[in-house]
């Protein structure tokens, strides 16, 4: 076996943090993830900073904020600047491998990628983007024909990952990036079986969710839920394998997702209107689950990480848990050494922003550009005309008690200011107008469709 570990980073898109048994929800059947939480570190602040999918996916593989790689927006392409993490990898002697969603190209949902716009990974199992489940697509290698999963896409890419493990018999470590779709809507295309576990009417909803929302909440809830027990199960089927190959010690096993999903949490629309499902600055958006098992470390015990994580930390944190040199174009920081207890968290909280509203989030719908720090007692939040938001976590779970401004909060919230004041001048961030920005970038895209995404 080589000595540095192997990597197998397992993503949802839309999944939030608060959708597992093991994080207090009663009523998912997540039984692998909730086994998985007993045996990890659990980051019960993993918060993805600009909560959508294209900026997420390009923090995770450049560790850079958005407006330094400059995906903040969905659908954009990623420049290839040699570092990011499978390029890092494969300087160190690392297979790289990706299977599933991409959503980095820009060059349309179902095109072809050459592997000059792969950022390093070899092994290629991959679709741009889409959500249509059952009718999935994809292009294997350098193949230009389209590809079908067959059934439902997440179980024929777990099928493939089982496929790509069982075939690792190199003495060179490998990075596997296993990428899935659900639970992303549309909900009501989980499988029917699993559908069936969730009976609408008996599920327990946040109470932040609005009445008159309540019945519609549900109906989306059935599906989001069975999507959820489907990945459960092809967790479940990855940690099989990785035992049965013998490679579970020395594999570092990451699961969590892109960002989160409202499901009419604080609900924001009009009419019919469906509610805001990201982008936005509350919990059930941003915060993400992530565990992190690697048991020929940290052995195979449970342990909360509280600090707040954010997406641009994770590949600083991967390479030196691998031995690997960090480049200097990354922005996160390394965790390993705040795991260890070695240091102490260089910052107070993580950022959380959004820099140019689109779709359900867009300006029309009530969206807006914001910058804000989630630390892990409060969130805080400015919009273009002063202080918008500030939460005590603590004490206001389901953050249905702004206190901005307030004259009892008013040290607490002058020193949150003052921490994303240093985070945007460390950052170069102005915060400007999305309409500045969008030119600063010489971006041409209508933030008023209200595209899938």
């Amino acid at each position: 076996m080589a000595p540095e570990p192997n990597i197998v980073f397992i993503f949802a898109d839309q999944m939030r943090a608060q959708a597992t048994g093991y994080a207090g929800d009663p009523n998912v059947k997540s039984s692998c993830l909730d086994r998985l939480s007993q045996e990890s570190l659990v980051f019960t602040h993993a918060i993805s900073n600009c909560p959508v999918c294209t900026p997420y996916r390009a923090s995770l593989l450049t560790g850079q904020y958005p407006l330094t790689h400059g995906l903040f927006m969905n659908d954009l392409c990623l420049p290839d600047n040699g570092c990011s993490i499978a390029q890092m990898f494969k300087t160190f002697g690392y297979q790289t491998a990706y299977i599933g969603k991409w959503h980095l190209d820009g060059h349309g949902r179902t095109n072809y990628i050459p592997q000059e716009r792969r950022q390093g990974f070899d092994y290629w199992n991959v679709q741009e983007c889409t959500h249509n489940y059952w009718d999935s697509t994809y292009y294997k290698g350098n193949g230009t024909e389209e590809k079908k999963w067959g059934g439902y896409d997440a179980f024929g890419q777990t099928r493939a990952a089982v496929t790509y493990l069982e075939n690792q018999n190199s003495s060179n470590p490998f990075a596997l990036f296993l990428s899935f779709g659900p639970p992303h809507d549309p909900y009501e295309t989980a499988p029917e079986e699993l559908k069936a576990l969730y009976n609408p009417g008996k599920l327990v909803l946040r109470e932040n969710v609005a009445s008159h929302r309540a019945e519609h909440a549900r109906r989306q809830l059935q599906g989001y839920y069975a999507h959820i027990t489907a990945l459960d199960s092809c967790v479940e089927t990855i940690d099989q394998t990785l035992d049965k190959k013998g490679i579970k010690d020395n594999t570092i096993l990451v699961f969590t997702s892109d960002h989160g999903d409202m499901i009419e949490s604080q609900w924001q629309g009009a009419g019919k209107q469906r509610g805001v499902r990201k982008q936005c600055p509350y919990d059930e958006s941003i915060r993400v689950p992530f565990l992190l098992r690697y048991p020929e470390k940290y052995g195979l015990k449970s342990r909360n990480i509280k600090i707040p994580i954010g997406t641009p930390d994770i590949m600083p944190t991967l390479l030196s848990m691998c031995g690997c040199d960090i480049p200097a174009t990354v922005e996160g920081i390394d965790f390993t050494p705040v795991i260890s207890g070695e240091r102490k968290p260089e910052r107070m909280g993580v950022l959380i922003a959004s820099y140019h509203p689109f779709a359900d989030w867009r300006t029309e719908r009530g969206g807006r550009p914001y910058r804000g720090i989630r630390t892990e007692r409060f969130t805080f939040v400015r919009d273009l005309n002063g202080p918008w938001m500030l939460f005590d976590n603590f004490r206001d779970t389901f953050q249905t008690k702004n206190l901005v401004n307030k004259s009892a909060y008013e040290k607490v919230q002058t020193e949150l200011e003052m921490s994303l004041k240093k985070m945007l001048q460390q950052l170069g961030d102005p915060f400007e107008k999305p309409e500045m920005l969008k030119s600063r970038y010489g971006y041409k895209v209508d933030d008023t469709e209200s595209v899938p995404f």
